[in-house]
């Protein structure tokens, strides 16, 4: 789709959360390369006022930063009252807390941030704005997921049950919004070269198919119109569809086995 066609289509406004670091920086960058105007939501201040700074100045449009964090109970009101009278034409619903190691030693607060960040807050999301989609008659939807929603992640089994979640959850909507010209997608990376890999005691460097934040970006949006799911990389797809073949236990245990021995590797390196 081309630039101008994509702005009609999901202009004049991109709401984006997550969007001071990784996939949810560049999907800012991608949109404002593009000429949607932006409201970009994220938890660190700093960050996010001076990401909105650089794409007004580099790309002449509109960005309205907002501090908020999506694990509050109360953060959908402020979040609707910044986007009053803007005609939002795209929801990117990227926000997301990772997980990982023994599901029974993670601190109950943890686990609370993650259901909430991963899993009330794009279902909060939706709601608030697919009403206004609809009676635009265009429109996009697009909810970051992980190739980890495919099949339970021992040692990752609550970031992955969360996205399991989100991707049931879109390809539904998907079905539901077909008929009303809004799009659907839900994005399902793989390994993707953001702090959190690093955070997590991964090193990138030892991530088959790493793949950089701005091509999982650009890919996605190219995909928009193309749902409902739709998983980038060649090996990453590679990988989902293995696991799709294997017997549901075996495929478990599979990626049990693929986590645990990353998560050895970087605790040994660390």
């Amino acid at each position: 789709m081309r630039a101008r066609e994509f702005l009609e289509r999901y202009g004049p406004w991109a709401l984006v959360t997550g969007a001071s670091s990784g996939i949810g920086e560049q999907f800012a960058r991608v949109l404002a390369e593009t000429g949607l105007a932006l409201v970009l939501v994220a938890r660190r201040t700093e960050r996010i006022e001076k990401l909105a700074e650089e794409l007004r100045g580099s790309h002449g449009v509109a960005v309205e930063p907002l501090t908020l964090d999506l694990s509050e109970p109360d953060f959908l009101g402020p979040l609707v009252r910044a986007c009053e009278g803007k005609d939002i034409g795209l929801v990117v619903s990227n926000a997301g807390i990772g997980a990982k190691g023994l599901y029974h030693e993670a601190q109950r607060e943890q686990l609370t941030q993650v259901l909430d960040t991963n899993c009330r807050a794009p279902l909060l999301l939706a709601h608030a704005f697919v009403p206004a989609l609809i009676e635009r008659g265009r429109g996009g939807l697009l909810l970051t997921g992980s190739i980890e929603g495919f099949v339970g992640f021992p040692y990752s089994a609550a970031y992955a049950a969360t996205k399991a979640f989100v991707t049931s959850f879109g390809e539904g909507v998907w079905g539901e919004l077909r008929e009303h010209g809004v799009d659907v997608l839900v994005l399902a990376p793989g390994a993707t070269d953001t702090e959190i890999l690093p955070k997590s005691g991964f090193d990138p460097q030892d991530m088959a198919g790493l793949m950089s934040p701005e091509t999982v970006a650009r890919l996605a949006l190219r995909r928009l119109g193309r749902g409902p799911v739709y998983v980038p990389g060649i090996l990453n797809r590679t990988f989902v569809g293995f696991l799709s073949l294997l017997p549901r236990r075996l495929a478990v245990v599979v990626a049990g086995r693929g986590m645990r021995a990353a998560l050895e590797k970087a605790r040994a390196s660390g």
